[in-house]
């Protein structure tokens, strides 16, 4: 049913762009290693709750002619335990995710690396699940090997966690609407991996002042609680989320200077949402060949001028031409 479902949401995203189809085949990229992407028109509409641009100068995606060679910010923010059609098919329940789909891009064939929660955020981080099968706290999983926040350090860059609910830096254990296994950087022992955690790990509420203030770090990995992540909440409080905290993201200077990369992302259900957001990524762009987190963490790296070292991302598919980034 879900195939179905899929099937048809991308056949509808096809048909919005019949009126000019021989443009929309003029533009369409060619997937780098294996990814397939199409292009749709999103569909017109005020700005606001919906994720419709009102005019060119509003425009989430597209409206960069061509991608930087690297990126200075890449964003992730993850989300819980929905599918593609629970969400990005469900446009009463997520009218600003679908909007943000129409206006930049999507995968309809994301798949999980693990299962449960944190073997995924472990290999989007590290290129590999670890062995880890459950969602026990870091002392039961402390991790030594290399990953994604240490890389970035190395390479001289900056990283940030944004934890809603956390009540300490860098906490080790979940409590309230905070659940440790949705934040990866705890885990990771090696190195300075402990000493960076107790300084980059922080609350949700910096979040806002770092857009603001234009301090965004090279990357970001943002966590809302376990309501607003829709884990223990339904699709509509997640997308009110998002509506809240996106927009003043994609209207910063920093995101219209044409050098950030945006990813929303879900955990682990099969297929599992994500929104691909970047300037140069041409609104309704569809990818349907089959990734996983492997590919986005490969894509990072590339996009950061990183090594694409890490585990399973070092053979995993770029998303870069497909995407547009």
């Amino acid at each position: 049913m879900r195939r179905v479902l899929v099937a048809v949401v991308v056949a509808v995203l096809a048909l919005t762009s019949c009126g000019s189809q021989h443009k929309a085949s003029a533009r369409k990229r060619a997937a780098g290693a294996g990814a397939t992407a199409s292009t749709a028109t999103p569909t017109t509409g005020s700005s606001g709750a919906t994720g419709q641009p009102s005019g060119p100068t509003s425009a989430v995606c597209g409206w960069a002619p061509a991608p930087p060679r690297s990126y200075q910010h890449v964003i992730w923010i993850w989300m819980e335990n929905k599918t593609w059609d629970q969400v990005l098919g469900n446009s009463s329940s997520a009218p600003y995710e679908t909007g943000l789909a129409h206006q930049c891009g999507t995968a309809t064939h994301y798949a999980s690396v693990g299962r449960p929660s944190l073997p995924n955020y472990i290999g989007a981080t590290s290129g590999s699940t670890q062995g880890i099968s459950d969602d026990n706290a870091p002392s039961a999983h402390p991790i030594t090997d290399d990953n994604l926040f240490r890389q970035v350090r190395a390479a001289g860059g900056s990283e940030r966690s944004y934890d809603e609910a956390m009540t300490s830096p860098c906490q080790l254990s979940s409590s309230g609407q905070y659940a440790v296994k949705h934040n990866p950087a705890p885990y990771y022992t090696g190195g300075d991996d402990r000493r960076a955690c107790q300084a980059d790990d922080v609350s949700f509420a910096a979040f806002a002042g770092d857009v603001a203030q234009g301090r965004l770090p090279t990357f970001a990995f943002v966590t809302p609680d376990l309501c607003n992540d829709t884990h223990d909440c339904d699709v509509k409080t997640g997308d009110a989320w998002l509506a809240q905290h996106l927009p003043d993201l994609l209207k910063s200077a920093t995101y219209r200077s044409g050098s950030t990369a945006v990813f929303v992302l879900w955990d682990e259900e099969t297929p599992m949402p994500n929104v691909i957001i970047a300037p140069s990524t041409h609104p309704g762009t569809v990818v349907t060949s089959s990734i996983d987190h492997y590919a986005l963490l490969r894509t990072t790296e590339e996009l950061l001028g990183l090594p694409t070292s890490l585990g399973a991302a070092a053979s995993a598919p770029s998303l870069r031409a497909a995407f547009g980034l």
